[in-house]
C-alpha cells in the first residue's frame, strides 16, 4: 500500500460516520437530557425527561412558503400521542434547530414532564451546546 493510500485510510478511520453529542442538565428541577445526531439529511435531537425518546415529530421546512426571511415548517407525529401541544413544541424548538442548522428536517424525540415555554428556552440553549451540525 502506498503511503499516501495509508495516509487517507487513516484520516477516514478516524472521522465518525455519525455525529452525536449529548448534554445533561437540571430544568426546573427536572433531570432532562439532550442527544444531538447529525445525519446528511437530517437532525435527530432527542429531549427527554423520562429517559425515553417518547414521541416522534417529523419537521420539515415547508418549501411553499413565498417568503423566504419567515421560513414555515410542517410537523407530522411519527409515533406517540399526537396532540396539539406536541406540535406546538416541535415547531418551537425544530424552528430554531433547522435554522442553526441551514434549514434541514429535523426529527424530535420529545419525552417531556414539563413543557412550558421557560422550559423550552433552556432547552435551546441545553440544545445549543451540544449541537453537532
Amino acid at each position: 500500500m502506498k503511503k499516501e493510500d495509508e495516509m487517507i485510510m487513516n484520516l477516514k478511520m478516524s472521522e465518525p460516520i455519525i455525529k452525536s453529542k449529548k448534554a445533561q442538565k437540571e430544568i426546573n428541577g427536572i433531570p432532562t437530557e439532550v442527544v444531538c445526531t447529525e445525519f446528511s439529511n437530517y437532525i435527530f435531537v432527542v429531549l427527554t425527561q423520562f429517559g425515553k425518546i417518547g414521541t416522534l415529530v417529523s419537521v420539515t421546512p415547508d418549501s411553499r412558503s413565498n417568503d423566504i426571511s419567515t421560513p414555515t415548517f410542517s410537523t407530522k407525529v411519527l409515533l406517540g400521542k399526537d396532540e396539539p401541544l406536541t406540535h406546538v413544541c416541535a415547531k418551537n424548538l425544530a424552528m430554531f434547530i433547522s435554522q442553526e442548522a441551514g434549514n434541514r428536517s429535523v426529527l424530535l424525540g420529545l419525552a417531556l414532564k414539563d413543557s412550558s415555554i421557560e422550559t423550552i428556552k433552556q432547552m435551546k440553549e441545553v440544545i445549543k451546546s451540544c449541537q453537532v451540525w
